[in-house]
């Protein structure tokens, strides 16, 4: 049968391995304890010790080190791309100068490696201020704020080294632009590309958008907001100038090109891209593509991509259940109670699907609190409200010591509850 390998040990993971398995044999390295209950094989063993007729990279630190580069060395067929590609994640100062020269509508920035010249600058902006980490910070490295105290702490901060150490000693400060915030992920195979149902993520750690950012609190697709319409102009305007930029730089980018997209009254307008499958949203996105998910991930990796992904049209909704003290200090250890020994719900519900994240077994082979997103619950459904009402309904079983989620996740969408 074929085999997969998925590197990477998050809930993104965990969904990508669910997924892939109604096709292919798979092997997560190194996995998780959830993937492992479900009888889902987790090696320590390195990708490139490893053989099987596709290899997909979930997290972006290994695309951003070469581990694609090292993997098609090989002459194995992978999905994610090379660490030139991953580029436009790795450092945000790279993909400015990238989206100036494609001609991408973006947000004005100025990019600073002096602490004196980005507060110059910052005071000369008006609120709200919106500083980024140029490397990579998990999901975490972006403050938006009024306070202009509080911008010129963040950016002391970060060019210090105390809050992403190297990562941040470069920052970006940008314009903060007014709209509604989406993700638009395209699946690429060096030359076409085409995209998933839009989706929409979580990223305070509080209702109603408050608290710091986090990785990702939740998500749902499909988003009601953006139409056909919208998608397209995504396509044509900013997806398209980019692949032809990144051609002509001699880029073979196959893999998950996630836009982060602000849709303005002037249209649409790209946040950020990362180079690979979100976490949050993989975990909506997953469900929706089914069984289709192999052959769609095997021909973007070797270049057939022919035709758009075909995705169920239901919707799904995730739930995030975090860590006390999450995203500062989140803490460990705490019993989780409502799973089974495969780690899903003690009483399943028809529809819903546990991924795991920051989960381990204590000596008694219960699951414990182990990182700051505990696990992702997940429900499918024929409407949005069916989703949303079954996440909630499955999180409510699950409970470990100071557990914190959210509770607006797709309600402003939800007709029926508001």
């Amino acid at each position: 049968m074929t085999r997969c390998v998925v590197v990477g040990s998050g809930a993104r993971e965990h969904a990508l391995a669910w997924g892939l398995r109604a096709s292919c044999d798979v092997v997560v390295t190194p996995g998780n304890p959830g993937i492992a209950a479900m009888g889902i094989p987790c090696v320590s063993t390195s990708p490139t010790q490893l053989e099987a007729d596709l290899f997909v990279i979930g997290p972006e630190t290994p695309l951003v080190a070469g581990v694609a580069d090292m993997l098609r060395g090989q002459g194995k067929v992978v999905f994610g791309p090379n660490a030139d590609g991953a580029q436009l994640e790795g450092s945000k100062a790279y993909l400015k100068e990238f989206l100036s020269a494609a001609k991408v509508p973006t947000a004005n920035f100025g990019t600073f490696h002096e602490e004196a010249a980005a507060i110059a600058y910052l005071r000369r902006q008006s609120a709200p201020y919106v500083i980024k980490t140029d490397g990579l910070a998990a999901g975490k490295g972006v403050l938006v704020t009024d306070s202009l105290a509080e911008a010129e702490a963040d950016v002391r901060d970060k060019m210090s080294g105390e809050s992403f150490g190297d990562a941040g000693k470069c920052v970006i400060i940008e314009e903060a632009l007014r709209g509604e915030e989406c993700s638009l992920l395209v699946v690429c195979d060096g030359q076409r590309a085409f995209p998933l149902v839009p989706a929409q993520d979580f990223k305070r750690v509080g209702d109603n958008d408050e608290g710091p950012n986090t990785g990702g609190m939740g998500a749902f697709a499909p988003l009601p907001r953006m139409s056909p319409d919208d998608v397209q102009r995504v396509m044509d305007d900013i997806i398209a100038p980019s692949l032809r930029e990144l051609r002509r730089r001699h880029v073979n980018f196959r893999g998950v090109l996630y836009a982060g997209v602000m849709l303005t009254a002037q249209g649409p307008v790209l946040l950020e891209y990362n180079v690979r499958f979100g976490d949050p949203e993989t975990q909506v996105l997953v469900p929706l593509l089914g069984e289709g998910l192999y052959d769609l991930l095997y021909r973007a990796a070797t270049g057939d991509l022919h035709h758009a992904p075909v995705c169920a049209n239901r919707a799904a909704v995730t739930v995030v259940l975090a860590a006390e003290g999450y995203p500062v200090s989140p803490r460990s250890g705490d019993v989780i109670t409502g799973l089974n020994d495969q780690g899903q719900l003690l009483d399943a519900l028809e529809g819903v699907t546990v991924f795991h994240s920051g989960t381990s077994r204590n000596e008694d082979g219960h699951f414990v609190t182990a990182g700051g997103r505990v696990v992702s619950v997940t429900a499918m459904a024929d409407t949005l409200h069916g989703a949303r009402a079954l996440a909630y309904r499955a999180a409510s079983r699950i409970e470990f010591a100071g557990q914190q989620f959210r509770t607006d996740i797709a309600q402003k969408y939800d007709s029926e509850a508001s």
